[in-house]
């Protein structure tokens, strides 16, 4: 029966059905690596800077702003009453674990006290009634928690980490036979960042130093044990959200460990034909989401992979990741056609993100990204002397590339279009530039000519802006990147941002991929790069 087992299991493998481990020796020796590079979170107590109220304002972000009010100090000895209702503001975002102190004043405790916690990263999580839920996520990401305390005068810590600036505090059940005050409150914050002193031209305007500011918080938020993606919701280790942390970290904080360490992650947990999963979570025990192949973030990995290279000269990790480079570059060639074009259809469909935009076709966009992909990955190639296992990658893009032009661009127009509509995009013209399918020249010219169309498909993410400044950078559009940056982001900062947001479109500020604002990130990993361009450029930005 064994053997007839083995065979069986032979003839599966042979025919595709059944696909090997690719991976099956390393895993552990990877997970093992992911483990060692563990960085250390440091830990910060961080007190309310003052009292607040919500208020109603139509010219504020959202409609609502905060407005200090005097008190914090007599705060701590007001007695607290069923109905009573506060917001602490503790002046910055944080992460971290949340803890408070309930001290009786007079008479015993004679009755279990009940208070209702919302904590929130922008006043209009406390201003949306959370139920009835309307969000395309789960309800529990939203951070509210009901605390019953059958004794008091001792410290609480509420076991989930939470991130916010605000926490509102609403005492529901009280006795009259006693009365009590919260005698302290704190978070423990925490982040593996070390603090670091960015350093800017005295020419660098105000906003763009704001911009810097806000932008070395977002990352310092996101960087716990491994890069997240945002420390409210999700809290994950993202491929696309990685590259770009990672970047952005190299030209400011410098904590490589926590890079080796999601690039082990990753690879460990990879599916058995090679594919990376576009996310994983570390706890109970790593594991991938299943379900998530992204092809554009498994392609980044390996850009990643080179920038740490680069940033490191940590030739070790570079070599022992290789195969999964390979891997991603054979995985996503198996979607070229005849044609030489990405045909999704040829294999089975992969989720292609790009952008949290609304009817974006990703056809165009992933043509450019894999020639972009193809192009530094034969570069990592070539610094780690595998050569000779990618000689085929240059001839690929090569044809990636002809058939981009041929079948793709609009020669007349100067724009490449997408999908059987032709659907014109901000994304299909940023990855052909990134991916060099076009000249500088032509880049410049195809912008242009898609930024000027009130129709095209723009962005609607931080995310896909950071490409868009990149491509505008590649194409000599130095002082356009720069007023971008200071138009999107710093009219993030200009709305009251104190860290960067997931989603952001200057025409709607209700904007939520989640049909329901409040559950949105405002502290989100891929908003982060601003450091990363400012840094980078300092000849765009600091002047």
């Amino acid at each position: 029966m064994k053997k007839i087992a083995l065979l069986l299991v032979g003839l599966l493998c042979a025919s595709g059905l059944v696909w090997a481990d690719v991976y099956q020796t390393q895993r552990q020796e990877w997970l093992k690596k992911a483990e060692a590079a563990t960085p250390q979170l440091h830990e910060t107590i961080i007190r309310p800077v003052s009292l607040v109220k919500s208020v109603a304002d139509p010219n504020a972000y959202q409609d609502w702003r905060m407005e200090n009010i005097p008190g914090l100090d007599a705060f701590y000895k007001t007695p607290l009453k069923r109905g009573d209702s506060y917001i602490l503001d503790f002046g910055k975002h944080i992460t971290g674990y949340y803890t408070f102190t309930l001290s009786t004043l007079e008479r015993a405790q004679d009755a279990p006290v009940r208070i209702k916690f919302t904590f929130a990263e922008m006043p209009v999580e406390l201003n949306t009634p959370f139920d009835p839920y309307p969000g395309g996520l789960g309800r529990a990401w939203l951070q509210d928690e009901i605390i019953t305390l059958p004794y008091i005068d001792k410290p609480v810590t509420i076991e989930r980490r939470l991130a916010c600036r605000y926490v509102k505090i609403e005492v529901l059940g009280d006795s009259p036979g006693f009365q009590f005050a919260m005698s302290d409150t704190y978070f423990t914050a925490l982040s593996s960042a070390p603090e670091v002193q960015i350093e800017l031209a005295e020419t660098t305007p105000a906003i763009i130093r704001d911009i810097n500011r806000v932008s070395i918080e977002t990352l310092r938020e996101c960087m716990q044990t491994v890069y997240e993606d945002g420390p409210k919701r999700d809290q994950r280790l993202w491929i696309g959200d990685l590259y770009l942390e990672s970047i952005a970290n190299a030209q400011s904080f410098k904590q490589f460990d926590l890079t080796k360490r999601c690039l082990y992650l990753l690879a460990a947990l990879a599916a058995e034909d090679g594919q990376l999963h576009a996310n994983v979570f570390e706890k109970p025990t790593p594991h991938p989401q299943y379900g998530t192949i992204c092809q554009d973030y498994s392609l980044l990995y390996n850009v990643a992979l080179l920038e740490y290279l680069k940033s490191t000269g940590d030739k070790e990790t570079a070599l022992d990741l290789w195969p999964v480079v390979m891997n991603q570059i054979k995985l996503a060639a198996d979607y070229i056609d005849e044609t030489h074009l990405y045909n999704p259809q040829k294999k089975t469909p992969l989720w292609l993100f790009f952008d949290w935009c609304a009817g974006l076709n990703t056809y165009a966009p992933m043509q450019g990204l894999f020639v972009f992909a193809l192009n530094k990955s034969y570069e990592l190639a070539q610094l780690l002397g595998k050569e000779d296992e990618a000689k085929e990658w240059p001839a690929l893009a090569k044809q990636i590339k002809k058939a981009a032009r041929k079948q793709l661009y609009d020669q007349k127009k100067g724009y490449f279009v997408s999908g059987p509509d032709k659907q014109v995009s901000y994304m299909s013209q940023i990855w052909m530039i990134l991916g060099g399918v076009i000249s500088p020249a032509e880049g410049q010219k195809a912008l242009k000519q898609v930024m000027a169309m009130p129709d095209a498909v723009y962005p609607g993410t931080p995310y896909a802006y950071h490409y868009l400044v990149e491509a505008m950078i590649q194409c000599g559009m130095k002082a356009e990147a720069h007023q971008l940056l200071i138009d999107y982001w710093g009219g993030m900062v200009k709305k009251g941002a104190d860290t960067f947001w997931e989603a952001y479109d200057p025409k709607d500020d209700f904007l939520s991929p989640y049909n329901f604002a409040p559950i949105n990130s405002y502290c989100h990993a891929w908003s982060c790069t601003p450091i990363y361009f400012i840094q980078r450029y300092p000849e765009i930005f600091q002047k």
